[in-house]
């Protein structure tokens, strides 16, 4: 729900009784990962979308049967080939939905509040539901800090609580939304629950929903040149927080970059040591210039980020990975550099060019293979996205 919780958090402040449907797990094609959520206030209005048009007419009609009888409710939605008509999902996935009542008295509306602030003022934290198990514990809800703290409840025993906050804690670390199983009374830790159809999760523990708010991803752009103003752009459209780095002032300038959230003037290799990045990180070198781009990659490539490209032709990446070698950087450290950068789109303009980086960025991220799916037999939306990152 944390895709719309700007809205629900208006919503909280008003007053206003609602219910929010959720998609707490992917199996297959599908159009939107876990978290989407779909809301429903008792005047019947609507927001956000589940599954961008597929079920939404039926998921609907459960949100307002739920705030009718106050009962949280999980049902699955999968492709029909027996009705054309059916309520189903046409791209042949199936999604199971949580439906959540938030209604004055909810026990759990003032977790959900709470974790609806913190991400709204961009906090992290995680906020953990029973997806299955004991009908009691449906409707409870339990938020998560990054440091081990938590509120609210599932409903169980505290112990419950302690091994969802346990839980919660290491898909915090990662950024990342799924549900995974847990075992309590000395069954041992738990592990993730397996998609639709797959079999048993933790025996005797409950499944949960594990639904992570972190700050956005960041993307770093080394070298304030004009392919850098183009990916900004880009970068800023697929909810990255997006800073430039360059150690030249006349160049880095907020004027030249008004879509960057940061414009840092200093030697990138420098910046790169001193800033925060985590597994998220994506790391864009434009500058091709051996004195910017030696250290800067030396030290980007020791570092567990999720990317890191580099522009410039063939030729100048022969010379740059001899002058790696020289500098001691192993083959192992290499093989993660990704250059010439981008996919071959056949780009010229910055904005080709930035969608071709951008392209590749997605493609590592979600595990694709950048070859066109006409024709291919390659999956339309691979593992990542039955847990995917916030």
């Amino acid at each position: 729900m944390f895709d719309i919780a700007g809205e629900l958090h208006r919503w909280l402040n008003e007053g206003r009784e609602f219910a929010v449907a959720t998609v707490v797990s992917v199996s297959g094609s599908a159009p939107r990962g876990p978290g989407a959520a779909l809301a429903v206030d008792s005047g019947g209005t609507a927001i956000g979308s589940v599954s961008g048009g597929c079920v939404e007419g039926a998921v609907y009609d459960l949100c307002a049967r739920a705030i009718e009888d106050g009962g949280t409710r999980v049902e699955r939605f999968g492709h029909s080939d027996e009705d054309a008509f059916a309520v189903g999902l046409t791209c042949g996935g199936v999604i199971d939905v949580m439906v959540t009542p938030v209604l004055a008295r909810a026990p759990a509306r003032r977790v959900l509040r709470a974790a609806l602030s913190a991400v709204v003022r961009g906090e992290p934290g995680a906020l953990v539901r029973v997806v299955e198990g004991p009908a009691e514990l449906l409707g409870g809800a339990l938020l998560v800090r990054p440091d081990g703290s938590y509120e609210g409840g599932l409903g169980g025993p505290a112990e419950l609580d302690r091994a969802a906050a346990g839980e919660a804690g290491v898909l915090l670390d990662a950024g990342r939304t799924g549900t995974v199983g847990v075992a309590v009374g000395g069954a041992g830790r738990s592990s993730p629950r397996p998609e639709p159809g797959g079999g048993a999760h933790c025996p005797g523990g409950p499944a949960l929903f594990v639904e992570s708010s972190v700050p956005p991803p960041r993307m770093i752009v080394f070298g304030a040149v004009d392919f850098a103003a183009a990916l900004v752009r880009a970068g800023k459209f697929l909810g990255y927080h997006v800073t430039v780095c360059d150690a030249r002032p006349v160049f880095a300038t907020r004027a030249r970059f008004p879509d960057a959230d940061e414009v840092v003037v200093d030697w990138p290799h420098r910046y790169l040591r001193g800033t925060g990045t985590d597994a998220r990180t994506v790391l864009c070198v434009l500058t091709h210039d051996a004195k910017f781009d030696i250290p800067l990659l030396q030290a980007a490539l020791g570092m567990p980020v999720a990317y890191v490209g580099a522009m410039g032709s063939r030729r100048t990446h022969t010379d740059r990975e001899r002058r790696l070698r020289e500098a001691g950087v192993g083959e192992r450290e290499l093989s993660r550099l990704r250059s010439p950068i981008g996919l071959d789109l056949g780009a010229r303009t910055p904005e080709e060019t930035a969608l071709s980086i951008a392209a590749e960025i997605v493609a590592a991220r979600r595990g694709g293979t950048g070859v066109p799916l006409t024709g291919s037999a390659t999956p339309i939306h691979h593992d990542g996205h039955s847990a995917a990152a916030a």
